[in-house]
Formats: C-alpha cells, sequence, structure tokens
C-alpha cells in the first residue's frame, strides 16, 4: 500500500477547534506582567558578542511557520564537513523568575492545532524579536561541528553570536531542488552529510518508525486531512538536529551536570514478541540483525511494515527526563536515537531546551552554573513530562475530531485497510482513503493483511470513528 498524499474537504466553515482548547484549559493569552516582559525584552541589548552575520545560514520549516528556532549551513571542508548550526537564543529575552519565565514554566511547550496555535512564548518573541527570520541579524547560540570524511564531528564549539539567516525555505522546495539539481549552496553539501548521518544512526541501532503521520491543513472553508511520505531531506535535517543534542548531552555528561532527554533500551520480551510478529508475517529478520537495523530495512509502503513499525512502538516506552548534578543518571541513553541526547534545538517551542542550553554555554566557558539554573534543573523532569502528556492528548484530539468529521455521514460505507495490531476483539487499522487510524471489531484479525471494513461509528461531537470487518 503506496502512502500517499491524500486530500478530503469538511466543506464547512464552522468547523474549529475551540472545544479543544476549552477542554485541555489552552489560551494564548499571557498574564500582563509576563506579556509587558517580552515586549520589554524585543529591545535588549544582545551584549558583546561575535558578529557572524557572514555565515549564510537559511532555514527549513513547514511552510508559513514564523517561529524558526534553527538555521543552518553545511559545506565541504576538505574531506569532511563544516556544519554552522544557530539555535533562537531564548536565555537573552526570558528573565530567571521573572512574570514570562513563571508561565513558560507552567506551560512547558507550544501546543500546535490546526485552527491556530497556543505558544510557549508571546509572539512578539517566539514569531519576532527571537524568531531567525530571513534577512533581519538575529542573537543566537551557534554550534559549530567540523565533521571527518565519515559525518562525525572531531570538533564541536558553541557559543553566543549575531547571526543572519539569508533565506527561509520549507522542506517541500528544498527536496525539489535537490531533485532538480540545483539546491542552494547552504544545503547543498546535506545530499552527502544526510545519508553518511543516517549510516551512523543505523550503525548505532537508532531505532525509526516510519509510521504514516496524519497532518491536519486548512484549505479554503474546510481542513485537509493528508499524509506524506518523508521526503529525504526532512531527515538529513533531522540528523543535524539529532547530531546537536548528541554533543550537548556529552558536554553535560562529562561536567556531571545537566537535563538528558532519556528512554531505556527495549524490553526483551518485547523485542522477541516483534520477531514473532515478523516470523509470522514471513519477514526475514536475522538473527545478528538488531531492532533498529531491522525496522531500517523495511519497505514503509507495505503493510507488513506497517504493522511491524506499529508493534515496535512497544520498543520505545519510559520517555523521560534525567536532570543530574554531581553525578550521572543511572539511565544517560535514549534508545530511540541509540546515545545520549539532549533536547537543546528548539527553545522557542520547549522549555527545557533553553535550560540546557543555558548549562552548555556554562560548561564550555569553564563557569560555575548559576544558582537560578542549578536550582531549576530538578524541577524541569516534571514540568517536561505534564506538557509532553498534555500536548500528546490535544494532538491526539484534533486528530480524532477531523477523522470523525471527515467520516460523518459515510456510516455504512467500506474501506481498504491495513491491520496493525490486533487483540482478541478488535484491532486498530489503517485506512489510507481517508488516511484514517481507528478501531476495528473482529476476532483475531490478521496482522499485516488487507482487508475491508465497513464504518460503524462517526461521532464529532465525541470525536469517535469505527469500523467492522466488512
Amino acid at each position: 500500500m503506496r502512502v500517499a498524499s491524500l486530500v478530503i474537504r469538511t466543506g464547512r466553515a464552522d468547523l474549529s477547534f475551540d472545544g479543544i482548547r476549552t477542554e485541555f484549559g489552552l489560551s494564548a493569552s499571557y498574564p500582563p506582567a509576563a506579556l509587558a516582559e517580552a515586549e520589554e525584552a524585543v529591545s535588549r541589548s544582545p551584549g558583546d558578542r561575535p558578529d557572524l552575520t557572514s555565515i549564510p545560514l537559511v532555514t527549513i520549516d513547514p511552510p508559513g511557520a514564523k517561529d524558526l528556532d534553527q538555521a543552518l549551513c553545511v559545506t565541504k571542508s576538505g574531506d569532511g564537513f563544516t556544519v554552522h548550526y544557530a539555535i533562537a537564543d531564548l536565555g537573552l529575552f526570558v528573565t530567571p523568575g521573572g512574570a514570562l519565565d513563571v508561565e513558560v514554566r507552567r506551560r512547558g511547550q507550544t501546543n500546535y492545532l490546526p485552527d491556530g496555535n497556543v505558544p510557549l512564548h508571546p509572539t512578539v518573541l517566539s514569531e519576532g524579536a527571537a524568531s531567525l527570520l530571513p534577512g533581519v541579524t538575529r542573537p543566537a547560540v551557534l554550534w559549530t561541528f567540523e565533521c571527518g570524511a565519515d559525518g562525525i564531528p572531531v570538533e564541536v564549539e558553541v557559543r553566543r553570536a549575531l547571526v543572519r539567516s539569508t533565506a527561509q525555505f520549507d522542506y517541500a522546495s528544498v527536496q525539489a531542488t535537490f531533485d532538480a539539481g540545483n539546491p542552494h549552496p547552504s544545503v547543498a553539501a546535506l545530499a552527502e552529510f544526510g545519508p553518511l548521518r543516517r549510516a551512523y544512526a543505523r550503525e548505532r541501532g537508532a531505532i525509526e518508525l516510519q509510521l504514516p503521520e496524519q497532518e491536519i491543513e486548512p484549505d479554503g472553508d474546510g481542513w485537509k486531512l493528508v499524509t506524506r511520505p518523508r521526503a529525504a531531506v526532512d531527515s538529513w535535517n533531522a540528523e543535524i538536529s539529532l547530531m546537536t543534542g548528541m554533543a550537548a548531552a556529552a558536554i553535560m555528561l562529562e561536567a556531571k551536570v545537566g537535563i538528558l532527554r532519556t528512554l531505556p533500551d527495549p524490553d526483551p520480551a518485547a523485542v522477541t514478541s516483534l520477531r514473532r510478529s515478523a516470523a509470522a508475517l514471513k519477514v526475514k529478520w536475522p538473527a545478528d540483525l538488531s531492532p533498529g537495523a531491522f525496522l531500517a530495512g523495511l519497505d514503509p509502503a507495505t503493510p507488513e511494515a506497517l504493522a511491524l513499525f506499529t508493534d515496535a512502538t512497544r520498543l520505545l516506552r519510559g520517555a523521560g527526563y534525567s536532570a543530574f548534578s554531581g553525578s550521572v543518571p543511572e539511565v544517560t541513553t535514549h534508545a530511540g536515537v541509540a546515545a545520549p541526547y539532549a533536547h537543546v534545538t528548539a527553545p522557542l517551542r520547549r522549555l527545557v531546551d533553553r535550560f540546557a542550553t543555558e548549562v552548555c554555554l556554562a560548561v564550555t566557558a569553564g563557569e560555575e552554573l548559576p544558582a537560578w539554573l542549578a536550582e531549576a534543573l530538578p524541577e524541569l523532569p516534571s514540568e517536561m513530562g505534564s506538557s509532553d502528556s498534555l500536548a500528546s492528548k490535544v494532538d491526539r484530539a484534533a486528530t480524532d475530531q477531523v477523522e470523525a468529521w471527515v467520516l460523518a455521514g459515510r456510516v455504512g460505507q467500506e474501506f481498504d485497510a491495513v491491520v496493525l495490531r490486533a487483540g482478541d476483539d478488535e484491532a486498530e487499522v489503517f485506512v489510507a482513503d481517508p488516511p484514517v487510524l481507528a478501531k476495528c471489531s473482529g476476532r483475531n484479525l490478521p496482522e499485516g493483511e488487507r482487508l475491508r471494513v465497513r464504518l460503524t461509528e462517526a461521532d464529532p461531537v465525541e470525536r469517535k470513528a469505527r469500523f467492522e470487518r466488512a
């Protein structure tokens, strides 16, 4: 089953997500004191930092994005590569212990809804003074990597600087330039560097689940529900962020202070279960191949792969944050990355990145952590855990809502589906057209196989859709 770009229009202009905002207590407004601090910070001096605006950085984000956290420039350097990666410097704009700091720590992260985001920071910062918008000089935290011919860093530098993005791109347009053979000079080397990093991830045993991602987009007077195959540029760009997070984790672990994003190694029972599923689906899994390498070799377009990717979600359970000082935590690695890892590349949208970045800056400068930072670290795991849970619920509710809108009025119709995960009396199925993940009634449905299903329920009020085997 080839997962294509699929479009379904609701055809109504009055379908909003305000009910989800109310249900989960999401508000785009800020306390007056926090907003006043943000507005004052817009004109704050960046201080004495090197002017590195000559580096031709560019951004790659979804179309229309204004909260631009990262800008990059990847070039060949002899047999190796030089990677410049600029990250929005929220440390300049948020005063520790101030009203804005208190509010963003309450929020934890930006929540994304199809009809408007609920941002972590006021838009005067997140879409203005702190965003790495093109053509303007911005304060940033600049990571510079000197990498060998294998794409592995041999030198890493992180410092505050002034930078300037020269252009704002989106993934599809950048991919089109690579396909046409005329990529922008600032990212042309990604075509060589990205695959090297991807190969390194497979060597480490990184686990990546290539499940179809449902996306909701506005379309005139309704909404589009789409799935898109992941372009090569998406993966290459993600590898730059992962490399930076791995470097940040290494800095903090060496100094024995910081905060990591952790995920325990897969439970052996989950690996055994996945091997049984592969055997049942007649998908060969050599005994010496790690779960990550096995999954990386699957064709995500096949129904067997979709079922195995779904089963493999059991390998990635227990994600959290580990703050430490004086000694390293018991779990230091992230099983999905297959290395120690920290969040530092999205401070406009995620709280923990600002604090982890400040740790890296202090450590590499040979300075003690300021008291406010040392005091904040132990609180971050619970703050981020709460916000991650909320963001996941909001995202799922929005998708469920659009699925129910799209399917309303089609009860009784039949669809082609793939069984992803089966229980005794029901299964999770993926319907490709429209792209829907839902429950399907039926005993002992065959995992990884195609079948026809009949829609039995589509309730926009309860945000539910359900099928049965036809």
